[in-house]
This record gives structure tokens, C-alpha cells and sequence, in this order.
């Protein structure tokens, strides 16, 4: 079969925006993003390729949870808490897509604003495309560009729509599920499958009535949690949150920044228990085999057609389709037309 037609030109304007953002240039950080969710994976590719050997270096923090939980509030107390210590900080906030533009209605950058004019804060707001609480391929691209932006702290802020955040998990060193209190009954957090994906619990707006309940319910459930197939070898989300480490379930409140500091410690501890238990490098592979899929499914689907259509050698295998026989129907065929992909490609 012919080999998938991709473009691998890298052009002049990309380029020199690569060197501007590799020299610190803000704009030129903004400028490739754009290119990366307007040009696409094809676009995205080429900025990817060039810039990865200067990846792999940022911490990935994902935050997630409900709708009025106060992630973004508390994002911001978490990224100024970063930049007192010196670190330089980037916000990847994923709103909801307009349906009349298809970008992001930049809602959190709005609560994000006290933190504007730090010289080592970069904020975007990107949209969801349509993924419930899930990161678009879009997203997974520019935390490499944000990486190699020189970013010592990269936090991914999602949508948060309750029943579909395992993505934040895919992509993020550790991940934060903020919970308020008062809001809907305490058992939601196990029909979500929160209890898979979450590395530290933040009750957040400490101040309200209930906070120390919801704190007892999950605690609870983190018990119950523990006893139900923990070591069940088909859950590889729960295999890889790690024995050993129990969440921590933390109070905060996010408009007046109180414990926010105690949860940063946490999340240091975090980060030195998935080095020191080797847990950092599997869920580097479980997230690299994501982005890989990802990326895969795009290009091929993009292709098929032209594969299909435009190669005679398919049309052998479409001809024994036409005899009727056992074994050439057309699941058998498609088999068999893959077995040749694989083949040929890998």
C-alpha cells in the first residue's frame, strides 16, 4: 500500500515563532497555540516534532470536579502560590466551545485575573470541542509547547461535568478532584469513578456549612474504595493510582487562599511518591499510549478513505467479497485488508 500522505514541512512563519518562544517571547507561546487549534494535528505536528527534545521537563497538575466547586478561584491561589516560590507557571483552562464560534467562553481566565500581569504566568483558555469533561487532542498538543515554553508547573483546568474526567487523568502528573460542600449527595463521587482517577480531594469553600461532612463521606468512600478489586488486573486507571498512596482529603478555601499552601505540600509529596515508587514512568507510558491512539485514529481515519479508494490492490480483496463464500464476508475482508496495513506499517 502507498504510505499516508502527511505534510512534514515545518513553515518559515512556525519556525521563527519556535525560536521566539524558545528565546522567552510570550506572544510567539500564544501564536503557535493558535496554529496548533486552527491548523489542526497536521499543524501540530510539525511544531511537535521540532520541539519535543525540549519537552518532558514541566509537572502536570490537573485539576477537575464540578461545576461551581470553585476550580477556577482555587487555580488561581495555586498558581500564586507557585509564583511566590519562583516557579514559572502556565494555566491551560478548558471551557465549554461556543456553539457560534467554536472557542472557549473564557469564563476562567475571568476569575483568574488578579495574577494578569506576572511576567511567569501564561493563561489560555481553550475549548473542550465537544469532549464532556475530557481533553481535546488540541489540549494534549499544547502542553508540549507550553513544556518546552520552559514552564516549571503546567495546571489543566477542566470543564468539569462530573462523569467524564478520566482524560485530566491520562495527562497529568496528579490530579486534583475539587469537591464543595452541599452540593448533590455524597455516593455521586463513586457512580463518576472519581475514586480511580484522584490523587489528592480538595473540599473547597471550607467556610460553608457541610464542608466537614462531605470530608467524612469521603473518607468513607475512600475506605470502601480500598476493600472493592483494588487489585483487579482489567482496571488498569486503579492499578495505576497507585498502592500506598492514599488520597488525602484536604479543606480549602479559594477566595481567601487559606490551606492552599498545606495542599501544595501535598501535592509535592505526590509528586516524590510516584518517583521513588516508579509509578511516574508507567503512567508516562499509559499516557503516551493515549496521545499515540489519539493521534492515530485522526490520521488514519483522515486516510481510510483515500486507501481504500485509490489503491487497485484493495480491490482484490473487495472482488472476494462479491463471491459470497464463507470467509469473504466483508468483516473477514476488513481483517484482512489490516493484517496487510500491519504489516506494511509496522
Amino acid at each position: 500500500m502507498n504510505n499516508l500522505e502527511l505534510t512534514t514541512e515545518l513553515t518559515t512563519e512556525l519556525r521563527n515563532l519556535i525560536d521566539q518562544m524558545k528565546a522567552g517571547n510570550r506572544r510567539a507561546v500564544a501564536r503557535l497555540i493558535t496554529h496548533v487549534e486552527n491548523g489542526g494535528p497536521e499543524t501540530a505536528r510539525n511544531i511537535i516534532k521540532e520541539i519535543y527534545p525540549l519537552t518532558g521537563k514541566a509537572y502536570i497538575l490537573g485539576i477537575t470536579g464540578a461545576p461551581g466547586s470553585g476550580k477556577s478561584t482555587l487555580t488561581n491561589q495555586i498558581a500564586s502560590e507557585y509564583l511566590k516560590a519562583g516557579k514559572k507557571v502556565s494555566i491551560i483552562a478548558v471551557d465549554p466551545t461556543s456553539p457560534f464560534s467554536g472557542g472557549a467562553l473564557l469564563g476562567d481566565r475571568i476569575r483568574m485575573k488578579p495574577n494578569f500581569t506576572n511576567k511567569n504566568l501564561f493563561i489560555r483558555s481553550m475549548a473542550n470541542r465537544g469532549k464532556l469533561g475530557g481533553l481535546a487532542m488540541a489540549t494534549k498538543d499544547v502542553l508540549h509547547v507550553l513544556d518546552a515554553y520552559g514552564s516549571d508547573i503546567i495546571i489543566v483546568e477542566t470543564v468539569g461535568v462530573g462523569q467524564s474526567e478520566i482524560d485530566i487523568f491520562k495527562s497529568a502528573h496528579t490530579t486534583l478532584v475539587i469537591m464543595p460542600p452541599g452540593m448533590g449527595d455524597g455516593i455521586q463521587a463513586i457512580k463518576a469513578g472519581i475514586m480511580e482517577i484522584t490523587d489528592i480531594f480538595v473540599v473547597n469553600k471550607m467556610d460553608r456549612e457541610g464542608a466537614d461532612r462531605r470530608v467524612n463521606e469521603l473518607q468513607t468512600m475512600l475506605d470502601i474504595s480500598e476493600k472493592i478489586d483494588v487489585d483487579s488486573p482489567n482496571n488498569s486507571i486503579r492499578v495505576l493510582r497507585s498502592k500506598g498512596w492514599r488520597p488525602p482529603v484536604l479543606k480549602t478555601n479559594g477566595l481567601t487562599g487559606e490551606n492552599v499552601p498545606i495542599l501544595l505540600d501535598q501535592i509535592k509529596k505526590h509528586g516524590d511518591f510516584i518517583i521513588t515508587s516508579g509509578l511516574k514512568k508507567q503512567r508516562l507510558i499509559f499516557r503516551y499510549k493515549h496521545y499515540v491512539v489519539d493521534i492515530l485514529k485522526y490520521f488514519l481515519l483522515k486516510n481510510i478513505e483515500k486507501i481504500v479508494f485509490s489503491n487497485p490492490k484493495i480491490n482484490e480483496f473487495i472482488e472476494k467479497i462479491l463471491s459470497y463464500e464463507k470467509g469473504n464476508d466483508p468483516y473477514s475482508i476488513s481483517d484482512a485488508i489490516m493484517e496487510v496495513f500491519l504489516n506494511r506499517y509496522f
